[in-house]
């Protein structure tokens, strides 16, 4: 079925709205106001709706009006990203390119995917933004970064398995904890300071790997969650790689729980846009999934899945 309504008319719908009446659309979109008028007839007489009704000397959208307008803000915006990603896929590699990588994923395995990327592309500026939960899934579904390290799968996005990250509870050795001398419960934990990294995102979420504490001390990043867990001011869920020097020095030790000793998170690399990637996003990704599957060849690295729609 061939559409009746131009985008030309759509846009000049929107910029009624935009603007505030058709006098002020006309002069925004430089057309005549008599074309404007034209515009709106046509949606309305194609379509069977009345969009606009006066009120004194405004033009506000009645109720169809206002669900059609949202809708065409929509088309308009589908079409301009076709535009644009159609144009990144056929051109050069971008000057910036921006990442947000869950702080799951192993600092080391990444920073040498990005130097083997820039010893191919120096020029390239690349932006990274060490994200946590929530935080990853919303920089790439927005289209705030090219591409994301994910931990989990946003809903109804494609991604490929990079690795299984284990965690595990840890905390010092002469921690309370540990000084009890049996296996613990959830029970025990509650007891005592669970330490948490602060969820990056507008939609924070409480993550799945916390206990309902009566003490928590939340901070920015892994670090400082670590240094405190030395010092003996709590405990917490880490992944493995990332304290494998404080077990073996015995800075940390892990808890000995009944039960959910040993976690894990799936970690997958997602395109904000995988359709249309442009030949930077395309080879960054390829040089991280098999980097990723030569340090974990057992994880199913590379394995392409894609999340269920819904909540």
């Amino acid at each position: 079925m061939k559409p009746r309504i131009s985008l030309e008319h759509w846009r000049t719908l929107i910029a009624i709205v935009d603007f505030g009446g058709y006098a002020q659309a006309a002069a925004a979109v430089h057309k005549t106001q008599s074309s404007v008028t034209y515009a709106v007839n046509k949606i309305e007489a194609d379509l069977g709706v009345k969009v606009f009704e006066i009120q004194g000397r405004r033009a506000v959208l009645t109720e169809a009006g206002q669900v059609v307008h949202r809708r065409a803000k929509q088309l308009i915006g589908e079409a301009t990203l076709l535009e644009q990603s159609a144009r990144a896929m056929a051109g050069d590699w971008k000057p910036v390119l921006k990442i947000a990588v869950d702080i799951a994923f192993p600092t080391q395995l990444l920073l040498r995917c990005l130097k083997n990327f820039a010893q191919e592309r120096p020029q390239t500026h690349i932006e990274l933004y060490e994200s946590v939960i929530g935080g990853t899934e919303e920089a790439v579904r927005t289209r705030q970064v090219d591409l994301a390290i994910c931990c989990g799968l946003p809903n109804g996005m494609p991604g490929d398995l990079l690795l299984r990250q284990p965690f595990v509870a840890a905390a010092h050795p002469d921690h309370s904890l540990h000084l009890l001398g049996r296996v613990l419960d959830y029970s025990d934990l509650a007891r005592y300071r669970h330490l948490l990294i602060r969820e990056t995102g507008t939609k924070r979420k409480r993550a799945s790997h916390t206990v309902d504490s009566q003490q928590i001390w939340t901070v920015s990043n892994m670090a400082t969650s670590i240094r405190a867990a030395t010092m003996g001011m709590g405990f917490a869920w880490y992944p493995i790689d990332f304290i494998r020097n404080e077990l073996a020095s015995g800075a940390l030790k892990v808890l000995p729980l009944v039960q959910s000793a040993e976690r894990f998170a799936d970690l997958y690399l997602v395109l904000a846009n995988r359709d249309y990637a442009g030949p930077d996003e395309r080879r960054l990704a390829k040089i991280i999934c098999e980097t990723a599957s030569g340090v974990y060849p057992l994880s199913g690295n590379g394995q392409q899945a894609e999340s269920a729609g819904g909540s």
